[in-house]
């Protein structure tokens, strides 16, 4: 059977992993990291933790070693997870100009099918709506605005 895992804190890093844990625009995966790493500073065992947590012992001595190796640096996900864009800046830059400058309006279909003839990028309407949307574009499309009759 291994040793326990046993981490000592010095009042700075408990205090930092205590704002850490209750820091409004951090990720609830990393607050629970460290929270886990206070518990087990705080005497708690792996099984415990792990049970508080609901989740597996493995996840929580990989957490506490990751705080051994990376100090408050480990607790956050190392770069390079998940799947890698398709698209680059210069394609949305091609599609907002082609947005702005055409006398025609675009569908997120058709910029989707002009962006695969025109660039060789691959990518979905909606993918397509959703990015020009986070981005602020407002498309081609010419602007409405509704007038309310007059009630006489």
């Amino acid at each position: 059977m291994p040793a326990p895992l046993r981490i000592v804190l010095g009042e700075e890093s408990d205090r930092t992993l205590e704002e850490l844990r209750v820091a409004p625009r951090v990720a609830q995966h990393i607050k629970d990291r460290a929270h886990m790493v206070r518990l087990n500073a705080q005497g708690w065992n792996v099984p415990e933790i792990a049970q508080i947590f609901e989740c597996q012992e493995q996840t929580v001595r990989e957490t506490l070693r990751r705080w051994e190796t990376g100090g408050l640096g480990g607790l956050w996900d190392t770069p390079g997870r998940g799947m890698k864009r398709r698209w680059s800046e210069a394609d949305l830059r091609y599609l907002e100009d082609c947005l702005e400058q055409d006398q025609r309006t675009y569908n997120s279909v058709q910029l989707s099918a002009l962006l695969e003839q025109q660039r060789g990028v691959k990518l979905s309407a909606d993918r397509i709506r959703r990015i020009l949307q986070k981005r602020g574009s407002t498309g081609s499309a010419p602007q409405y605005f509704s007038v309310k009759p007059k009630i006489r």
